[in-house]
């Protein structure tokens, strides 16, 4: 593997209620261990039909308002024609055209390039999936 692009899995246990998972300590971590000090761009990607990657400020209740937010848009009830799994489950499969499975952040010495209150963070609503890998990669 080229030095320019490194990439590591992280396997995330979300359990089994719609959750909102904060991976900025984790891109951190991987970022200082593996490209200290480079430039370039992280991007953050959950490989799953059903869940997604935002960013968002979270400990202020924004994660739980993003929850109600998709819980009103994408209703757990019979209207989804994807039907398998818990009643409403077709919702999840729509889920990552809202909240997308991808963030590319910028990484400047090393470092990720956040605002002040804004955390990388996985979406899941699929209360059926509780194991998730997300995959980040460098670029640099």
């Amino acid at each position: 593997m080229s030095d320019s692009f490194t990439t590591t899995v992280l396997n995330i246990t979300t359990g089994t209620a719609e959750t909102v998972t904060d991976l900025t300590r984790a891109c951190e971590e991987f970022l200082t261990r593996t490209v200290p000090g480079r430039d370039g761009l992280l991007n953050v990607f959950v490989p799953h039909a059903t869940a997604g990657i935002a960013v968002l400020e979270t400990g202020a209740g924004s994660d739980d308002d993003l929850l109600a937010a998709l819980h009103h848009l994408l209703p757990a009830d019979d209207r989804w024609q994807h039907r398998h799994g818990s009643p409403g489950h077709g919702r999840d499969h729509v889920l990552p055209a809202l909240v997308p499975p991808h963030a590319t952040l910028p990484v400047i010495g090393g470092r990720l390039q956040l605002g002040t209150w804004q955390s990388v963070c996985l979406v899941d609503t699929n209360k059926d999936n509780a194991d998730r890998q997300v995959r980040l990669s460098f670029l640099g």
